[in-house]
């Protein structure tokens, strides 16, 4: 009897152990504001986009202010075989012509967004669907010609709808966040002549964080986070400073599926924001990250001595 005694009386002061460990970030963080990215397996995963979202949630109600941004490539695509539109890439870049833009809005403004604030909902928030339209929240221009390499030859390539930020209303978000919402951002772009631009969701997220004076941005992925090796998870980066990632990028340490996250945090880093890149398969990612001394992922920031 003694003995089941114990081992409960161990378990639980492991629970209390780690709500002690917490305190001193709750405090630290208290009233800040953190962006997160969701993409990749998350958004196909309705067990993992719930665990995320009960997460963000928690976040607000310990008084921190979460925004989200969310991608939704795999999505669009899926909907496109779906409608009997093949994808278009060149380069490993996607065209994005006239009707693959309006698949793009209908995934990204309709399906993901709607069902991102849902689960806000279903776990006592109060979740607030925005896209870069509204408001003119992010303008945006179109993103010039890309050379890309097409069979051993480098060629310039017109990706069509797609959009590089021009400005952020930060406005719009403080507001929100600062009245008890979570907003829950699709990238989804507007040029200065009305036009609707498809923006790279991790791109949106750094210049966000940027422009609102974030304390976090939260790039959640579908590895344990920067890899010297991506064969080898024991290769993780855990920290790194803005100099080392752009070493990183120039000697081709980062891959090309990791450079839009790499870069938005430099963007966010150049404000003074923190980020961390995480795998957000990983049960209650963002609490280890955020809550415990040790994280699980790859911290990025300015310099060495910069404090999270």
């Amino acid at each position: 009897m003694g003995g089941a005694h114990d081992c409960e009386a161990k378990k639980f002061m492991k629970k209390e152990e780690i709500l002690i460990e917490a305190l001193p970030y709750i405090r630290k963080f208290y009233g800040s504001k953190m962006v997160i990215k969701i993409g990749g397996h998350a958004l196909v995963d309705e067990s993992i986009m719930d665990n995320i979202t009960r997460d963000v949630v928690l976040l607000r109600f310990v008084g921190i202010n979460p925004i989200i941004v969310h991608g939704g490539g795999p999505e669009i695509t899926k909907l496109m075989e779906k409608l009997g539109k093949k994808p278009v890439f060149i380069g490993g870049l996607r065209i994005t012509d006239d009707e693959t833009m309006e698949i793009a809005r209908m995934v990204l403004v309709g399906s993901v967004n709607e069902r991102i604030v849902s689960l806000i909902g279903k776990h006592g928030g109060m979740g607030i669907g925005l896209s870069g339209n509204d408001g003119k929240l992010i303008v945006a221009k179109k993103l010039r010609k890309q050379k890309v390499g097409i069979d051993g030859e480098e060629k310039e390539v017109d990706l069509g709808w797609v959009g590089e930020i021009e400005e952020v209303n930060a406005e719009i978000i403080n507001i929100t966040a600062e009245k008890g919402y979570i907003p829950v951002i699709s990238p989804i772009a507007m040029d200065n002549a009305g036009n609707s631009l498809n923006v790279n969701a991790d791109l949106v997220a750094g210049e966000i964080a940027y422009a609102i004076k974030a304390k976090k941005l939260i790039l959640l992925t579908d590895v344990p986070g920067l890899l010297r090796n991506l064969a080898d998870h024991s290769t993780l980066i855990t920290k790194a400073t803005t100099t080392e990632i752009k070493a990183f990028i120039a000697n081709r340490v980062i891959g090309e599926g990791m450079l839009p996250k790499a870069k938005a945090s430099l963007k966010a880093a150049s404000g003074g924001v923190t980020s961390h890149i995480l795998d957000g398969r990983e049960p209650h990612s963002i609490l280890l990250e955020l809550f415990t001394d040790k994280g699980i992922g790859t911290m990025i920031t300015e310099t060495q001595n910069h404090k999270s």
